[in-house]
C-alpha cells in the first residue's frame, strides 16, 4: 500500500494545514525509512522468492523494530515528542506522532500475514499483493 501512506499524508495535511507536508511524509513513511537501516545493519530480514506474491517477492522473515504494531505506537510517540520539542505546539506534534502507526494499519491490508502486532507475537494480513488486479486498482 506504497502509495496510501502518502495519501494519509496528503490528508492529514488537509487537517492540519500549519504542519509541513515533509513532516507528514516522513511520519507516514516512517517505517519504511527505517526498516533498510535494520535490514542493513543485519537486525530485520527479508528473502526475495519470486513468486511468493504475484504483486511483490519479498518475504519479510523479521522486521518487528519497523513494523510491529506496538514499535510503530512507540515510534509515534518519540516522533510526536521530538516534533513538540522543536515546534512547542501539541497541534502540530499530533498529526506528526499520529502518522506514524497508520503505516501498520495499511500495511496490514498489503502483505500477507507477516505484520506483527509486537516483537514475536501474533503476525496479521490480508494479502492485497496475492492479486495484481486488486493491488493496481487500491493503490
Amino acid at each position: 500500500m506504497f502509495l496510501g501512506h502518502f495519501g494519509l499524508a496528503f490528508a492529514a495535511k488537509k487537517r492540519a494545514p500549519k504542519v509541513s507536508l515533509g513532516t507528514l511524509v516522513f511520519s507516514a513513511q516512517f517505517a519504511d525509512m527505517l526498516w533498510p537501516i535494520l535490514l542493513l545493519l543485519g537486525v530485520e530480514k527479508v528473502r526475495i522468492v519470486p513468486g511468493l506474491l504475484h504483486a511483490s517477492p519479498f518475504d519479510f522473515t523479521s522486521y518487528p523494530i519497523s513494523h510491529s504494531l506496538a514499535a510503530q505506537l512507540g515510534w509515534g510517540t518519540l516522533v510526536g515528542l521530538i516534533n513538540f520539542a522543536i515546534r512547542r505546539e501539541f497541534r502540530s506534534a499530533l498529526p506528526g506522532g499520529g502518522l506514524v502507526p497508520t503505516h501498520w494499519l495499511l500495511d496490514v491490508i498489503a502483505h500477507r500475514p507477516d505484520m506483527p502486532i509486537f516483537p514475536g507475537g501474533p503476525k496479521y494480513g490480508l494479502g492485497m499483493w496475492q492479486s495484481i488486479p486488486l493491488t493496481v486498482s487500491l493503490e
